[in-house]
């Protein structure tokens, strides 16, 4: 072979050379990354070929897949009673993506997880078409529903766990939405979710995990449980050190109590009975930030939460005398998630051992085998089993002869505590209702409760946790208690 035929040779080899080699970098190297890229209709196209797998409430699914005629995507997703499973589930759209437990769980729910494989391959041999797995929640429909419906118009949200688990029983939040209404790719899909989005009451906002409020006097009991761990009192029923009035201190301001209530020098007990401002903020005062914060740390606190589902931090911050006082009772930059709320209910109800919040009891394949179980954790002990029973008495006095009467059940123990939330600057808004509560029985405490209220359409005086959100949790604790 002359020369430049050699060279030719040469030249075409290297051609085909870089050829595989280019062949192979695609196919093997950047597969994953063209499979995820969001131009790939193909992969999408693929995605919604089959239907997806369902997420299951008390046996039964609350999720569903229909056939669409106006789309190369064969499915959509549809929902039972959309806006109470929304703060659940989150959404899955076409051409919106996913989001929450529809997100987390994506590859279950598609089929495509790799705890999928064996049911892939097996399917590819059998001939069966293709189908997703399903994911089992710990949520109780009936506490989901009274929680729902105790909300009604009214923005808020309430969150429910079981105490000796962890388990989560109901989420809700309001206003809500349905996911169904962007759930395709249409146009009228896409000017549902953007109506959705510039909706000033903010309907696709997870209020039970997403938005934090000043607690308010809720948070008295972890002031309460802090003065126990830290022995500043060991008796609940000895009189503190509490003088009337008492001055926030670098400060000449007063700390005022709501109405003519006997807080001078009250023992633990009658003062978180009565919901004594001058008790707690005097409290958290003598304590001091670095002990407040250690104790709100220790119920979960200036932590991210997840059920899997991403709950934002609640935080008691670092700060100064006066403003760690106010922070003591809820007020100043102290801000909590509904969840985080019920959790410091929980951990209390469960004799002062904090459960990890979780959502997901089961994963299954398509075939219904069950592949994941998920096993009960411990969070943490936010106080003794000691000063816990010591707070339940405190908190059981409020429901029992205090400002909790409306959470009252026939035959049935429950503690709780309310709190009214001042919100906007130097309180110019409608304060926020809280409440927060468990109920027990001899085996213990199988619910916990933390319901926030804001109620634009009612009276100011007529605002309190007592009256608007402990009738909520009543229901939601009471729809639990049925069931058991």
């Amino acid at each position: 072979m002359n020369k430049p035929l050699r060279r030719i040779a040469l030249f075409c080899g290297i051609l085909v050379l870089a050829l595989l080699v280019r062949t192979n970098y695609i196919q093997y190297v950047r597969a994953d990354e063209l499979n995820a890229n969001e131009h790939n209709r193909r992969v999408q196209i693929e995605r919604y070929a089959h239907e997806r797998g369902n997420i299951i409430v008390d046996g039964e699914p609350v999720t569903g897949s229909v056939e669409t005629t106006d789309s190369d995507f064969q499915y959509k997703r549809v929902w039972k009673n959309g806006p109470m499973w929304a703060p659940v589930t989150g959404y899955s759209s076409q051409a919106f993506d996913s989001s929450q437990l529809e997100s987390i769980e994506d590859g279950i729910l598609t089929g495509n997880s790799d705890q999928l494989f064996f049911d892939r391959t097996l399917s590819m041999f059998t001939g069966e078409k293709k189908t997703g797995g399903n994911i089992v929640t710990t949520l109780n429909g009936a506490a989901q529903k009274a929680a729902f419906k105790g909300l009604g118009a009214k923005k808020g949200a309430v969150a429910a766990l079981d105490p000796q688990t962890g388990a989560v029983l109901a989420l809700a939040s309001t206003p809500s939405y349905d996911p169904s209404v962007f759930a395709g790719n249409s146009m009228e899909d896409s000017d549902a979710r953007q109506k959705l989005l510039q909706d000033k009451d903010k309907p696709m906002l997870n209020r039970a995990l997403r938005e934090t409020y000043p607690p308010g006097s809720t948070f008295k009991v972890v002031t309460a449980a802090a003065a126990l761990e830290n022995g500043l009192y060991t008796d609940i029923d000895e009189e503190t050190d509490s003088p009337l009035p008492w001055r926030l201190p670098l400060s000449t301001n007063l700390l005022q109590n709501e109405g003519d209530i006997p807080c001078e020098n009250a023992s633990l007990r009658e003062a978180l009975r009565w919901s004594c401002n001058t008790v707690f903020g005097k409290m958290s005062n003598d304590l001091g930030n670095a002990k407040m914060i250690e104790q709100a740390d220790k119920f979960g606190f200036n932590k991210e939460v997840f059920t899997p589902v991403r709950a934002d931090a609640s935080v008691y911050p670092k700060d100064n005398q006066p403003q760690n006082a106010m922070a003591g009772i809820g007020q100043a930059s102290n801000r909590a998630t509904p969840l985080q709320m019920a959790m410091v209910a929980s951990a209390i109800a469960n004799d002062g051992k904090l459960m990890q919040p979780y959502m997901v009891a089961q994963r299954q394949a398509p075939n219904l085998d069950v592949i994941y179980t998920h096993e009960k954790e411990q969070l943490s002990r936010p106080l003794s089993a000691e000063n816990a029973q010591k707070v339940q008495q405190m908190m059981e006095t409020v429901v029992a002869d205090g400002t909790g009467t409306n959470a009252q059940i026939d035959g049935v123990t429950v503690g709780g505590k309310t709190g009214t939330a001042q919100h906007g600057l130097n309180n110019s808004e409608k304060p926020y209702a809280w409440f927060i509560s468990y109920a027990k029985t001899d085996s213990g405490s199988p619910v916990a409760v933390a319901v926030v209220v804001e109620d634009g359409n009612a009276n100011r005086d007529d605002i309190s946790g007592g009256g608007l959100a402990a009738p909520i949790a009543k229901s939601v604790m009471k729809a639990v208690l049925d069931g058991k």
